[in-house]
């Protein structure tokens, strides 16, 4: 069986640096078996992706960032276990949240992004539970931002 390391090259993902946080709060949390992971927003090599579901983005790219946010939230686990993802034991729950109209209705759809890395780096330790609501704006200006709650050893 393959290492969450070796997933991610497989799939050709590269973890970016874990991010610094931009106000008054760390990164994550390690209290006991879990770690919190403060929300991440659609950062990417190209920049901040921006937009608002339904305006001025469709689905697929709405997909596009929370993967994005997926693996920034990643990146955050694996600072927090000094680099060993194999420590996971499971991805307990994200919570998404998609700047968007309000008449767009497919949040869950663009939270699938992230699911999806989750579940294609973890395998059966990825599957979670979630919740996915709209927001008129997030931080920054950012399309998508998504929390995490992981359980590891």
């Amino acid at each position: 069986m393959s290492t969450p390391e070796q997933r991610l090259a497989e799939l050709g993902l590269t973890l970016p640096e874990a991010a610094a946080p931009v106000a008054n709060y760390v990164p994550f949390v390690r209290s006991g078996d879990q770690v919190f992971v403060s929300g991440q927003i659609s950062l990417g090599p190209e920049g901040l992706v921006k937009g608002r579901l339904g305006e001025s983005m469709n689905v697929e790219q709405g997909q596009a960032a929370a993967r994005l946010c997926a693996l920034n939230l990643i990146a955050q686990l694996s600072a927090a276990l000094d680099g060993d993802l194999s420590r996971l034991v499971r991805v307990v729950k994200l919570g998404g949240f998609v700047c968007a109209t309000p008449e767009f209705e497919a949040i869950p759809k663009v939270i699938n992004g992230a699911s999806d890395v989750m579940v294609d780096v973890f395998s059966e330790a990825g599957r979670h539970a979630r919740s996915a609501v709209s927001c008129p704006v997030l931080p920054l200006g950012a399309a998508v931002e998504i929390d995490a709650i992981f359980r590891v050893r």
